[in-house]
């Protein structure tokens, strides 16, 4: 099963920076068990959700060249407050270092301006067919897919 834990991105700007929004329901099937009576965000998918936002900068950055992106390391992870349902988790993530196909980024989460996760990322984007020039229809058909997920998760505000 694959998490979507972010419901829209309202700022983007390429290799730079992004923010986005996750909106936190009691439909949640993890809630159920985390924690029964208290229900709040697991704090691995507060860390998943700046992973997210900074894999979409990524994709964006680049028009989703990689199929792939994937966390390679989590620093200086901080949990601060708790995300509650019916709150709104707000991640930002900025990039502070890109070189090659790895970028470090810092992303925090906020729920009504108070700070709930921050982290240090480093993010790795990659092909599959990289290491076997026969996943590259699987890597065209995977960018496709995140491409059209992007096209629901983002609007570009209009120019002019």
């Amino acid at each position: 099963m694959r998490f979507s834990l972010l419901d829209r991105i309202t700022e983007l700007e390429a290799g730079r920076s992004v923010t986005a929004v996750k909106t936190l329901s009691l439909a949640e099937e993890y809630l159920a068990d985390h924690f029964p009576g208290f229900p709040v965000m697991p704090g691995v998918l507060m860390l998943e959700s700046l992973v997210q936002a900074g894999a979409w900068l990524m994709r964006f950055t680049v028009d989703f060249q990689y199929s792939t992106v994937l966390l390679k390391e989590a620093r200086a992870v901080r949990f601060n407050s708790f995300v509650t349902p019916g709150r709104m988790l707000t991640v930002s993530v900025s990039v502070h270092r890109w070189e090659g196909n790895e970028c470090v980024l810092k992303g925090t989460g906020t729920v009504e301006g108070t700070s709930a996760v921050s982290a240090r990322l480093t993010l790795q984007q990659f092909n599959l067919a990289d290491s076997d020039p026969a996943l590259a229809a699987a890597d065209r058909q995977r960018s496709d897919v995140m491409r059209a997920l992007f096209e629901q998760l983002y609007t570009a505000p209009p120019k002019g």
